[in-house]
C-alpha cells in the first residue's frame, strides 16, 4: 500500500510544479528543428516518469541502447501494463509521443504535456477517429517526431503477446520512416498482477535493431505486421 500511495501522490503531485516549464515549452519557436524542440519538451516528462518508476522501487534493465537511430522512427512495442509508458519514457533517451485514448485529455496538465510531446488521441466511440489517428500519426512522423504505438491495442497483463493490429504498418509505409521494435517484460508485475496495488518488479526493456525503410516498403502490410510481431515475440521468449 505504501508504494501505491507514494507513486500516485508523485504522479499527480509533481505536475503543478511543472507549469512554469510548460509555459516556456509552449512558447518555443515553431521554427526550431523537431529534434531540438522535442528534447527540450521531453525533459519534464522524463523526470516525471523517472520519479514514478523510482517510487515503485522497480528494477529496470535496458538492453540495446546502441540500436537507437537518429531521426523520426515509429516505435512498436508489446503492451503489458499501465506502467509501460513511464517505463519507456524514463529509460529510452529519445523523445517520442504516443497514441492514447481520448479520455486522458480530461486530465489537466497531463493533457498539456502530452500535446507538447506530440501525442495522438483516439476516441474509441467514434469510428472516424481511427482514420484521424492514422492521418495525424503519419503527419507527426513526416514532421520529424517519433511516435510509439502498441499494436496489440490493449494490455496483455503479462499473459503473452496478443495479435498485432494492422494500423501501424499503414502508418510506417505512408510516413516512410523506420520501425524500432521494443520488447518490454515485467511491467504487469508492478500493478496488474497485484489487484492494482503497486509492488516492486524486475522489468526488462530490449531495444531491437531497427527495421529500415527499404525493408518496410518492400513488404506487404500483412507480412510487415507478422515480421514485426515475430521479432518482439522472439525477444520475449528468449528473455
Amino acid at each position: 500500500m505504501y508504494n501505491s500511495i507514494r507513486t500516485f501522490s508523485f504522479l499527480f503531485g509533481y505536475l503543478p510544479f511543472t507549469l512554469l516549464k510548460l509555459k516556456k515549452v509552449k512558447k518555443l519557436s515553431s521554427n526550431l528543428e523537431p529534434s531540438v524542440k522535442d528534447v527540450y519538451a521531453d525533459e519534464v516528462p522524463m523526470l516525471w516518469a523517472s520519479g514514478i518508476m523510482k517510487r515503485t522501487k522497480s528494477e529496470i534493465t535496458v538492453k540495446g541502447i546502441e540500436n537507437l537511430p537518429y531521426g523520426a522512427v515509429l516505435i512498436i512495442s508489446n503492451h503489458e501494463g499501465n506502467f509501460d509508458i513511464p517505463t519507456l519514457i524514463s529509460s529510452i533517451p529519445k523523445p517520442f509521443g504516443f497514441i492514447s485514448k481520448i479520455e486522458v485529455k480530461k486530465l489537466p496538465i497531463i493533457n498539456d504535456w502530452m500535446e507538447q510531446m506530440n501525442c495522438v488521441f483516439l476516441d474509441r466511440s467514434d469510428r472516424r477517429s481511427t482514420m484521424n489517428v492514422l492521418r495525424d500519426s503519419i503527419e507527426k512522423l513526416q514532421q520529424g517526431h517519433s511516435l510509439l504505438v502498441f499494436p496489440e491495442g490493449t494490455r496483455s497483463k503479462g499473459e503473452g503477446i496478443k495479435t498485432f493490429k494492422s494500423g501501424f504498418a499503414k502508418i510506417a509505409q505512408e510516413a516512410g520512416v523506420p520501425i524500432l521494435p521494443i520488447a518490454i517484460q515485467g511491467t504487469s508485475a508492478i500493478m496488474e498482477k497485484n489487484n492494482n496495488w503497486i509492488k516492486p518488479a524486475k522489468v526488462t526493456v530490449e531495444i531491437l535493431p531497427v527495421i529500415p525503410v527499404d525493408t518496410i516498403m518492400g513488404m506487404s502490410r500483412k507480412d510487415l505486421i507478422e515480421y514485426t510481431e515475430e521479432k518482439i515475440a522472439t525477444s520475449l521468449q528468449s528473455s
